[in-house]
């Protein structure tokens, strides 16, 4: 009777020591297979090479505008990244061809002081690797945003009206760029340096004894002037990313976060023609970053309105940013471009230009020539946004491109700007011209244009291609350029737009390792982090995840001996 009643007893134990050795044996092996993984634990699983996704980056990108866009909670409420179109692959930030950057700039009205907020963005759904500062606004702030883009098209969604936000024309985005509420931001500025309270800086002299270019500079600009921000963010090996702060970066550089950066004229301004002139930008404080100044695309065109000799470089009617269908010139679209970086509308008032795609090729052609062999040997000795080559190649290789994007036919190549050998391997660090809202109105685009403030959907924007390695900008560009580069285009006050080709002028630096000082430049690293997978969401480190799951089969099968060994004493 004993020996019978003993058979169930001893049934139990066997049976639990079993499965617990079934389930150490399964972690085990997910632990083995986590390890081998090419793209780490929480990656998909590798498919065959039809089912794979394209190799070539989503290019056109949504961006959700919080809640309160213009206040302070709003500015420090990250931004979220999604495609616009899923089928054509999801939207990474940390991707660089698919970075979206926000730039806020703040005026004080009643006592004309300026600085600057960066907005921080994130794919949608994951947090940000640093939580945002919230920024502290002067009372009764006047405040502008700008949006810049390393894809083709971003279309803004969400808060659009709270932030009274422009994205282009009805059914038609300008593509790389957009603004909120930037035309009472450019009025207030102007009133406030109109009655003094707000002093713009002058923007000197350079080695080269001649005046400092601005924004407007025909020895600056491309063929897509006043676009993209200098905005920069942080991002971690997960994919994750945070504002560029001096405490983010002392916090997430250590665990191998990079710099992203947003290619535009006015990065290649402050961070690489500036410094090679002897130059100065405008700097403003930093409310994201105590005791820091930074620079913005505001502040660039406040500058170069108010300091920029003639003749005035203003977005022309052949922008590729700013053209219809078929490559049909648009005068409405164009003057909705302008309001946002405070140019008069085309034809407007005395001192602005008709918007003539003719006369700007011709001084573009001459002033960036001009420009190129006037100062090549301090451009020679200088580093571009092109990693091995100097700021003399790469401009000049820029102007050429320039040229043949915006239809400008036969034009003579810049003179004194061959190919040098020369080239650099460190990086840097980091009277009045008409402006748009000198007056007290906000200029009405003319022509068909609609309500300024209505956000448009995407559909049909600009399609220049994505910068997204640092390959030598060519000097001899594909005839793919927009469809009124072989014919004088009409002109069209209808403020529609479609697919255009071009080449990208904007080269994107590559990601930096950083350091402990947040303004500081680093050597270039490797390719930047991409999210991949659910993992990435939660922050945590996906090397820990093979380690934690040997731990955890190893302590399943000690548990099945201990109960093995335990049955076979009954």
């Amino acid at each position: 009777m004993l020996s019978h009643r003993r058979k169930p007893r001893r049934r139990l134990p066997v049976l639990a020591g079993l499965l617990t050795a079934l389930l150490g044996l399964v972690a085990l092996v997910s632990s083995a297979m986590a390890a081998a993984a090419p793209n780490g634990p929480g990656a998909p699983a590798a498919q065959p090479s039809a089912a794979q996704p394209p190799v070539t980056p989503n290019p056109d990108c949504t961006l959700r505008v919080p809640a309160g866009p213009l206040t302070a909670a709003g500015l420090a409420t990250p931004y979220q990244l999604t495609a616009t179109d899923a089928a054509m692959g999801p939207c990474h930030e940390a991707d660089l061809a698919q970075s979206a950057f926000v730039q806020a700039t703040v005026l004080d009205p009643a006592t004309g002081a300026v600085s600057v907020y960066d907005p921080l963005v994130v794919d949608r759904g994951t947090r940000p690797a640093h939580r945002p500062v919230v920024p502290k606004l002067p009372a009764h702030a006047v405040v502008g945003l700008w949006f810049g883009f390393n894809g083709n098209n971003l279309t803004l969604a969400g808060n659009t009206t709270a932030g009274r936000c422009v994205n282009g024309a009805p059914g038609s985005v300008f593509g790389q760029f957009a603004y909120c509420d930037a035309t009472a931001f450019f009025t207030a500025a102007n009133r406030a340096r109109q009655a003094g309270r707000l002093k713009v800086p002058r923007s000197g002299r350079g080695r080269d004894g001649a005046p400092c270019p601005t924004t407007r500079d025909f020895g600056l600009v491309d063929q897509d002037q006043s676009d993209n921000v200098t905005t920069a963010y942080l991002a971690t090996p997960d994919g994750r990313t945070a504002q560029r702060t001096t405490a983010a970066t002392a916090a997430l550089g250590p665990r191998g976060a990079v710099a992203l950066l947003n290619g535009s004229d006015n990065l290649l301004l402050t961070a690489f023609v500036d410094p090679a002139l002897g130059c100065t930008p405008w700097t403003a404080p930093d409310l994201a970053d105590p005791r820091h100044t930074t620079t913005a695309l505001a502040l660039d065109e406040l500058q170069a309105a108010a300091d920029q000799a003639a003749p005035v470089a203003l977005v022309p009617v052949n922008d590729p940013m700013v053209l219809g269908p078929g490559g049909v010139r648009s005068r409405g679209k164009t003057n909705l471009y302008r309001a946002g970086v405070d140019q008069l509308p085309v034809g407007h008032g005395a001192g602005t230009d008709p918007g003539d795609g003719t006369s700007y090729c011709r001084r573009l052609a001459s002033g960036g020539a001009a420009r190129i062999k006037a100062d090549g040997p301090l451009f020679t000795a200088s580093a571009s946004p092109t990693a091995g080559q100097n700021l003399l190649d790469f401009l000049t290789q820029r102007l050429t491109a320039s040229l043949q994007n915006l239809g400008c036919g036969q034009q003579p190549p810049p003179s004194g700007a061959g190919p040098t050998s020369n080239s650099p391997t460190a990086e840097p660090s980091a009277s009045d011209s008409p402006s748009a809202s000198s007056s007290a109105t906000a200029p009405t685009p003319t022509g068909g244009s609609t309500d300024p403030t209505t956000v448009v959907p995407s559909g049909t924007g600009q399609t220049s291609p994505p910068a997204t390695t640092l390959s030598t900008p060519p000097s001899a560009p594909p005839s793919s350029g927009p469809a009124a580069a072989e014919t004088p285009a009409r002109v069209t006050d209808s403020p529609t737009q479609a697919l255009v080709a071009d080449v990208v002028t904007d080269v994107v630096p590559s990601p930096m390792r950083v350091g402990r000082a947040a303004t500081g430049t680093a050597a270039t690293a490797s390719a930047p982090p991409t999210m991949r997978g659910r993992l990435a969401d939660t922050g945590a480190t996906r090397g820990l995840w093979p380690l934690a799951g040997l731990g955890l089969s190893v302590l399943l099968l000690g548990c099945s001996v201990r109960l093995l060994a335990g049955a076979r004493r009954y």
